[in-house]
């Protein structure tokens, strides 16, 4: 008997997202557009980065619709689609930094008992 495995659709959204979330820039953005919709001049100014830089990290989020664009003018605002997305970001960086505090204190742990980290031979 085989078993058909097959991966919906959903799923194949999810690991899109992930991909395009997969990048520091743009979780850098995401996290200033928490703070309310922003012209991308704002936002280049705030982290850091060149205008056309920020635009096409923009580009790429809006395609994959975490960010919306409103046109005010001559300006662009950007904000994000859904607020949840950072939450989902929040629920992973718990994650890693329990993941990291975990193994500081198994480095301590082994410092203070003289073992060492490296696998023997």
């Amino acid at each position: 008997m085989s078993i058909v495995r097959y991966v919906d659709e959903i799923t194949n959204l999810q690991a899109e997202i992930l991909k395009t979330l997969a990048n520091p820039r743009r979780l850098e953005i995401l996290h200033v557009l928490t703070h309310g919709p922003i012209e991308v001049r704002h936002l280049a100014a705030q982290i850091g980065a060149s205008q056309p830089n920020v635009s096409q990290h923009l580009g790429v989020l809006r395609a994959a619709g975490v960010v919306d664009a409103e046109r005010d003018g001559r300006e662009v605002r950007y904000r994000l689609s859904d607020p949840d997305v950072m939450v989902a970001c929040g629920v992973m960086r718990g994650v890693l930094e329990r993941r990291l505090r975990r193994l500081g204190e198994a480095a301590t742990a082994a410092r203070e008992s003289g073992d060492t980290l490296l696998p023997t031979r």
